[in-house]
């Protein structure tokens, strides 16, 4: 069954969700674009509160191809105790420095508390789906994809089905874990469910008016869910 991810802002966020069926929730500023970072402070603050309750994903922020810059912010936003560190990779930038500091990472890691790497591909910006094997190649856990202008609607107004279909299949076969998000609402769940992706990402949709940088809606995050699992 396709799980539910829920993308939070705040420790008050959390905990409404936590009194739910949730699968996943995920920490993130959405005022700082995309996929903004919450500050590592505050997410250690959310975890020790959730108590395991709840996986949990954090995002390292909108940051540059940079490898030392996102290796840092990796290392640090893993330091909080989150299950899953989310790593956007932007169009027009060389990926292939910022793979192979992270597959280093990840090979280090293993002997303690390993590193569960989510890569997130923008939809609208024409990802390179090759790039799947990659990641696989790498160690990541999963892949995701997402949108960046979230104006345009949402991701099955940006890329056909077929393509995201194309993009689940790839990631099954090359055994990661497959997420889909991108300014997602309830019209969206049942021909994306049928694609068999590991879980479905929202924030927009359980936000009053729809507005992901508005304050999340308990009754809006219950009918997703309900839409989802049902």
């Amino acid at each position: 069954m396709t799980k539910m991810l829920a993308s939070v802002n705040s420790l008050q966020e959390a905990q409404i969700v936590q009194q739910t069926d949730v699968d996943i929730i995920d920490l993130k500023q959405p005022t700082l674009g995309a996929l903004g970072a919450l500050d590592t402070a505050q997410v250690k603050k959310i975890v020790t509160a959730l108590a395991q309750s709840h996986a949990v994903s954090a995002t390292v922020g909108d940051l540059p191809m940079q490898a030392d810059l996102i290796i840092s912010a990796v290392q640090n936003m893993a330091n909080t105790g989150v299950d899953f560190v989310k790593i956007g990779f932007f169009p027009d930038q060389d990926w292939h420095d910022v793979i192979k500091n992270l597959q280093s990472l990840i090979q280090q890691s293993l002997a303690q508390k390993p590193l569960r790497l989510i890569a997130v591909l923008f939809a609208d910006q024409q990802p390179d789906l090759e790039t799947v094997e990659l990641f696989s190649q790498a160690g990541f856990e999963g892949v995701m994809l997402d949108t960046m202008d979230k104006s345009r609607g949402s991701l099955t107004q940006v890329m056909p089905l077929a393509v995201i279909q194309d993009f689940v299949k790839s990631s099954k076969q090359h055994h990661l874990l497959c997420g889909l998000a991108g300014s997602l609402r309830a019209t969206d769940v049942p021909a994306l469910r049928l694609l068999g992706a590991d879980y479905l990402g929202f924030r927009g949709a359980l936000c009053a008016a729809h507005q992901r940088t508005a304050a999340l809606d308990p009754v809006a995050t219950r009918a997703i869910l309900t839409t989802l699992k049902h």
